[in-house]
């Protein structure tokens, strides 16, 4: 009897090596290495291959279809993905347990089958009674909406080829396993193979796939890091269980803008969108105490939106004072912190800081800096912050306030929701007149802390 061959495969990586391994040393993670068998099947080699691909022509002379893009009828969605579904394109879908993933594809699916588009949804982690309960739940019922409960892709794709759909939905690709693989389901090998044989079909048959994927306890997605690098799209579905808010954020696109964002609301039936999401984030902004709270404009993609931004500074009983976040970066705090005591003098070796973004929404771009770093002045000094300012700017670490893009979309955002007075880099050229605004220039953030206090700024 041959012997069989094996390998070990990190889980995380997909690094390959004959022998087990506590630690990989290709990412660091221990105890991810799992056995799996290798296939002596060698693949067929002919001389004679059939290609049915086009032949090689002038990228002028490439035709575009008038239905080069399906609208998913959920403009939310619809934005983060650059303006609809591409079709023959493969887009990958990660979040966390019960953010509603499975809920935004379905929805997606009931709205492109009432267009009379033909939908496939493989459900790999339910059967087909339970998708039928989620869909009563969303007042899902047409004609053009198939479900089909199974884990063996070799049947899966059988079925795909056969009803020839304009969309499936892969619910999830971790459960799903090919017979051509020796290993389990999830494993780097199941997860590559049938991500690879998904790609190919839908190239070649010109059918849209939305392919659902998990995430790991730190917040990746789960898989090989090839994965992300095979699909067209990659989104990530974020948002805190606490709160009935979600947000969906474009990590890669070969089609449209990355960094867009979706905000949508979860409700009894289904996820609803939120057309403005300033609103949303700024709706319970205090207007008669805001010490050590500031409005930033952030810009996540296209959209500006209004975000309030809270620091607490108090004197620390411990030896080292803490220095909590939430929602911003960790060591971008930690900066704009020791540019405070260098530049403006502002003492904070003995106080802890809290800085806290209201909404469990995640604050990425340097915009933020000054709002922060006001807000936390603010707060240590004790003065109270003109409640109708906004503030947008970067800082650096000599303490001048460098420009930022976008600025005349975010004026206009922060004018359309009432506010009288922004707080702006002075490098900044505004070309557009405002005239219910005032905006007001800094070049420092020494002179950044008298402009934003009620009655300052000339």
């Amino acid at each position: 009897m041959a012997k069989v061959k094996t390998k070990y495969v990190c889980q995380q990586c997909g690094y390959e090596t004959a022998r087990y391994m506590g630690r990989c040393p290709e990412c660091g993670m221990w105890e991810t290495f799992v056995e799996e068998v290798v296939s002596d099947d060698k693949p067929k080699t002919s001389d004679f291959v059939v290609d049915n691909a086009p032949p090689p022509m002038l990228i002028k002379d490439v035709k575009l279809g008038e239905e080069i893009r399906l609208s998913t009828n959920i403009s939310e969605f619809d934005r983060v993905l650059g303006g609809g579904l591409v079709q023959g394109s493969l887009v990958l879908l990660a979040g966390d347990p019960g953010i509603g993933k499975s809920t935004l594809l379905l929805q997606t699916g009931g709205e492109l089958s009432k267009s009379g588009k033909k939908v496939l949804y493989i459900s790999a982690e339910e059967s087909s009674a339970q998708v039928k309960l989620r869909s009563d739940r969303l007042k899902i019922n047409t004609d053009n909406l198939y479900i089909y409960s199974q884990t063996n892709f070799e049947l899966i794709k059988k079925h795909i080829l056969e009803q020839k759909p304009d969309m499936v939905v892969i619910d999830s690709i971790q459960a799903i396993y090919s017979e051509n693989v020796q290993s389990s389901a999830g494993s780097v090998s199941q997860i590559r193979e049938c991500c690879n044989e998904l790609m190919r079909v839908a190239k070649s048959e010109n059918i849209t796939m939305l392919i659902i994927g998990h995430v790991t306890k730190e917040g990746n997605i789960a898989g090989p890091k090839v994965l992300e690098h095979m699909v067209d799209t990659v989104i990530q579905f974020e948002g805190d269980k606490y709160k009935t808010y979600r947000i969906l954020r474009s990590v890669k696109n070969r089609f449209g803008n990355t960094s867009e964002v979706g905000i949508f609301e979860m409700g009894e039936d289904g996820l609803k969108e939120v057309l403005n999401p300033s609103e949303i984030f700024i709706k319970e902004y205090d207007q008669s105490q805001t010490t050590g709270s500031t409005i930033i404009v952030t810009n996540e993609g296209t959209r500006p939106m209004l975000v309030e931004i809270q620091a607490l500074v108090g004197t620390t009983p411990y030896p080292n004072p803490r220095r909590v976040t939430n929602g911003v970066d960790f060591s971008r705090v930690l900066q704009i912190l020791a540019v405070l005591e260098k530049r403006v003098g502002l003492n904070l070796s003995k106080q802890d800081v809290y800085v806290n973004v209201v909404g469990g929404f995640d604050v990425k771009e340097p915009a933020a800096d000054l709002g922060i770093a006001l807000a936390v002045a603010t707060c240590a000094k004790d003065v109270m912050i003109d409640p109708h300012t906004a503030i947008v700017g970067e800082i650096g670490l000599s303490g001048e306030i460098r420009a930022v893009s976008n600025i005349e979309k975010r004026i206009r955002e922060v004018e359309k929701l009432g506010f009288k007075k922004i707080l702006i880099p002075a490098t900044n050229r505004v070309d557009e007149k405002f005239d219910d605004i005032k905006i007001v220039k800094v070049k420092k953030i020494i002179d950044a802390i008298p402009a934003c206090i009620s009655g300052g700024g000339k």
